[in-house]
């Protein structure tokens, strides 16, 4: 039965050459082996003349192509000093066109960094950028204000957490990308007619086999080519002019947000734990200049962070083990907002319109169910009682419009809601708030279950444990789908969030190892090196999240709620609260206009006022203010048609007419280089330097976080003493200029092993980690000794007063000389018994060499060996000779008759791979 396979883009390196009168950009897959070619106008002045040319070249006519155009483009016929063509620019992708109030510029990525690895598929993130301006300086028509536009365009760092792929849909999820693979053979055959005329009217250059005639079948593959999921690509708009005139090749989507990477070394089997966070491109903005939602149901800072954990070791999407799981922030959905005329650092909350039927809300969570499927969980964790009403005006506007959409679902769908105060607990000395989330966590992801590709192992069934057969979610053939999802918000979404998606997330990653068969049990405790790793992926992410809306790193940390952060870190939390209050007050509406401007949100124009003359961006939001809507939707049946079919599965995962649409199919080769993972992962072709891979400057939780002493348990599930570790959570972030160099290395520094051992006293987290028994664990963690502590603590005076002094003088040298290489303190003196073992074994060794080979040795009679290995003879004086099958003695055969000039007869799938590699290579 065919497969299906993600398609790689053909199009990953390009060059653009200029001549007066055009730009030509060539693009070329990373083999340099298919090319194709892009020509640009550069004699209109105002608008974008783009010709694809379809055909796909050789690197030897790509070679022809451009010298004939230089010699084409001299000024003088056979003049060789003045070029008519000239290299402008080494690019990676397309950022997309854009134009302000004169011609068209376009983006180009110049530079790009791997972030992190899913499945052989590379995710990079953009280093540097390059805006080039298309109309040469002939028919340029100057604009006074464009260059004040480029200005603000440019203050979308494009080198900050903007990333891509080549062959991973970014925008999805995993569990969307994988079910996708998945789906049925018949889906495909029906869907493959309608993938338009490149599939079935190939030219006769295309189609041409020269081994038709020997009977040799074509093995198909389905290339699958889903459509984006708009809302979190960022450079939709700007790929928009020039989507149905180019080859799908050239458009390269990209999404702001979060990427990290980790490897988590169990025993030396590696795991890696990825974290992707999605910033919607809908309703995107600062803090206080974009609050609630939109009149579509977009809300500000949504943002969708997904963890995966793969087993590293099987590199394939199909074959290797794959489990993630996915939750959502985002702002209130209502209409709300906050004055920040006023300066004062917590502006009044403002209700803008009255929403008595929940319409705003029902959009929005229209669109969670068709994404994430039932049931929606919303945990609000704004405060419950103030003295002076300020966030509780969210609240009490949030529940009843919950209440009011919950009345028309079927019951078994309804939206959860769950209020808890977290600052209010935080503030008290009874509760312990980590304890609470934990057991919020655990409900949740009991009900919503998590995705993995693969069906249960079978030392589940032998080793079963109570709380695995109450997850939830839909169970498949192949594995687990997660349905539904937990919806956190506060009022930034930014401090209290984070710690929140951290506990869940915690405790997600206990059951995605369990069902991985990593541990033997679903739970994970703090002061491990596991969460440490985890911990340190989510301050990333939570820090990079809260500089893109709010200005200023994350001011309340994991450590800061566990109440064991040391004293310095309040100076620097007053630090971050000073530098956002700034970044508020100052410099956001800059950011706010040039995120307008990046997302055509705001398209300039001769006849519109400009954008730094606006009052307001409102209405550039709100499109219901600017034309009267063409039907209203019901406030009782307020989802989309279809989604209700299929719940508790999303829509948009599910086989249907209406989602078959969205995904490009073309039938391929199985040998074909747009499907093939393995050849894009580890280039053949190219000389790498094994330094300098993506897996080794990753970080590794045996290299950062495993205690450098000897003798401790290497797993990453012990807890460790806080001076044990290899490298602290906390982060040690000052400055901004940190900042920006930790976003660049994807990795917090190490900070002094001092900081790590001040903790706090306080008395709410004596008990935060509580097992299943109800026996309390200390999240600072028990100290644990070690074996040669308690070897030297247990000697006793006995042991001093050894009888033999020159034997006593012959350890404490060999003492010191294995302390010195080893660094391990052993007792001074070995018990007896140790030494007599010792004795016997030196003694079988010396006596080892004089016995004459000649002479039979009887094994059994000296000890009594259980055998441990295959083979009938294998010990230390002799070794049975290992069995080769026929199949590795013909390869060798084979090998040795070409090293002496014969060949061997070719077989079927000699020809199959001749046959690729003439197809791909001359054709």
């Amino acid at each position: 039965m065919p497969q299906a396979a993600s398609v790689i883009s053909g199009i990953q390196r390009m060059v653009l050459y200029e001549t007066r009168a055009r730009y030509f950009l060539v693009g070329s897959n990373h083999a340099q082996t298919k090319h194709r070619v892009l020509k640009i106008d550069r004699t209109e002045p105002k608008d974008l003349a783009i010709i694809d040319d379809k055909h796909v070249y050789s690197q030897q006519e790509v070679r022809e192509l451009l010298g004939r155009l230089d010699l084409g483009n001299r000024t003088k016929i056979g003049q060789k000093g003045s070029s008519g063509l000239s290299r402008a620019v080494l690019a990676y992708g397309i950022v997309g066109f854009v134009r302000f109030l004169e011609g068209y510029y376009i983006v180009l990525i110049t530079k790009r960094r791997k972030m992190a690895d899913i499945g052989g598929h590379s995710i990079y993130k953009i280093e540097d950028t390059s805006m080039i301006y298309i109309p040469n300086d002939s028919v340029r028509v100057t604009h006074p204000d464009e260059a004040r536009y480029v200005r603000i365009f440019q203050n979308v760092d494009l080198s900050s957490n903007f990333y891509f792929s080549y062959s991973y849909d970014l925008s999805h999820s995993l569990q969307y990308n994988l079910t996708l693979l998945q789906r049925p053979y018949e889906a495909w055959t029906a869907a493959a007619p309608s993938t338009g005329e490149e599939v079935h009217t190939r030219s006769k250059q295309d189609t041409f086999d020269i081994f038709e005639d020997e009977g040799l079948p074509t093995q198909v593959v389905y290339g699958l080519q889903p459509e984006p999921y708009y809302k979190y690509v960022w450079n939709g708009k700007l790929l928009e002019r020039v989507k149905d005139i180019v080859h799908p090749d050239w458009l390269m989507y990209i999404i702001h947000g979060f990427c990290g990477q980790s490897k988590l070394l169990i025993y030396g089997r590696p795991v890696h734990i990825t974290l992707i966070a999605r910033r919607s491109s809908k309703f995107a903005g600062t803090r206080f200049l974009k609050r609630g939602a939109n009149c579509e149901g977009d809300v500000a800072n949504e943002v969708e962070t997904e963890q995966i954990v793969n087993d590293a070791s099987v590199m394939s999407l199909t074959a290797g083990s794959y489990s993630s799981y996915t939750q959502v922030r985002g702002s209130v959905p209502l209409y709300w907002s906050q004055d920040i005329s006023t300066m004062m650092p917590k502006p009044p909350i403002r209700l803008d319109q009255a929403d008595p039927y929940a319409h705003i809300a029902a959009l929005h969570f229209d669109q969670m169910l068709q994404r994430f499927g039932s049931p929606i969980i919303i945990l609000n964790l704004v405060k419950k009682r103030e003295k002076r009403k300020h966030e509780k005006i969210l609240s009490e506007e949030l529940y009843p419009a919950v209440l009011n959409l919950n009345q028309f679902l079927p019951p078994e769908h309804c939206i959860d809601y769950i209020a808890w105060d977290m600052a209010r607990y935080t503030k008290s000395k009874l509760c312990n708030v980590l304890d609470r989330l934990g057991m919020i966590a655990e409900n949740v992801v009991k009900r919503t279950g998590f995705f993995i590709n693969r069906s249960d192992f079978y030392c589940h069934c032998l080793r079963p444990d109570d709380r695995w057969g109450d997850v939830g979610g839909h169970i498949t053939p192949s594995g687990r789908v997660q349905t539904g999802v937990l919806r956190t918000n506060c009022v930034d979404c930014l401090d209290r969030t984070n710690t929140a998606q951290f506990m869940v997330g915690k405790c997600a990653l206990a059951y995605q190892l369990y069902a991985l068969g990593m541990i033997d049990k679903p739970k994970l405790q703090f002061d491990t090196d596991c969460v440490r790793l985890f911990e340190e992926l989510y301050e990333d992410h939570g820090d990079t999240l809260s500089l893109q809306y709010g200005g200023s790193q994350l001011v309340h940390r994991v450590k800061t709620y566990r109440k064991i952060a040391p004293w310095t870190q309040h100076s620097k939390d007053i630090m971050q609260t000073l530098s956002r209050y700034y970044s508020n007050a100052f410099s956001d509406a800059d950011r706010q206009d040039a995120i307008n401007l990046f997302l055509q949100v705001y398209q300039p124009s001769e006849s519109k006022p400009h954008l730094w003359e606006l009052p307001t961006d409102f209405y550039l939001h709100q499109r219901n203010t600017m034309a009267l809507p063409q039907e209203r939707r019901s406030y009782t049946l307020w989802w989309s048609e279809g989604v209700l079919t299929y719940l508790p599965v999303a829509y948009d995962e599910v086989a249907c007419k209406e989602t078959m649409k969205k995904v490009k199919v073309k039938r391929v080769n199985r040998y074909d280089e747009s499907i093939d993972t393995y050849t894009e992962f580890f280039k053949p072709y190219e000389l790498t330097c094994f330094d300098d891979t993506f897996c080794i400057a990753m970080t590794n939780s045996a290299r950062e976080f495993m205690p450098k002493t000897l003798g401790v348990d290497p797993s990453p599930f012990t807890v460790r003493k806080p001076e044990e570790t290899g490298k602290s959570v906390l982060g040690n972030k000052s400055s901004k200029d940190e900042t920006l160099l930790q976003r660049k290395t994807a990795a917090s520094a190490p900070p002094p092993p001092s900081e790590e051992a001040i903790s706090s006293t306080s008395e709410d987290d004596s008990e935060e980690d509580r097992d299943d028994d109800g026996s309390s664990v200390s999240q600072r963690s028990t100290p644990v000794k070690l074996l040669t502590e308690s070897g030297e603590s247990s000697r006793t005076q006995e042991d001093f007063q050894h009888p033999q002094q020159q034997q006593q003088h012959h350890h404490h040298h060999q003492q010191q000389q294995m302390k010195e290489p080893y660094g391990i303190n052993l007792a001074e003196f070995p018990a007896e018994d140790d030494l007599l073992i010792y004795e016997r074994f030196a003694h079988l060794g010396g006596s080892q060499h004089r016995v004459e080979r000649t002479e039979h040795i009887n094994v059994t009679n000296s000890i009594s060996l259980e055998p441990v290995s295959r083979f009938q003879g294998d010990s230390v004086y002799g070794v049975s000779p290992p069995q080769v099958d026929r199949d590795s003695r013909d390869v060798f055969e084979g090998h040795v008759l070409i090293g002496q000039g014969q060949v061997r007869a070719l077989c079927r799938e000699d020809m199959l791979m001749y046959r690729e590699y003439v197809r791909n290579r001359y054709m």
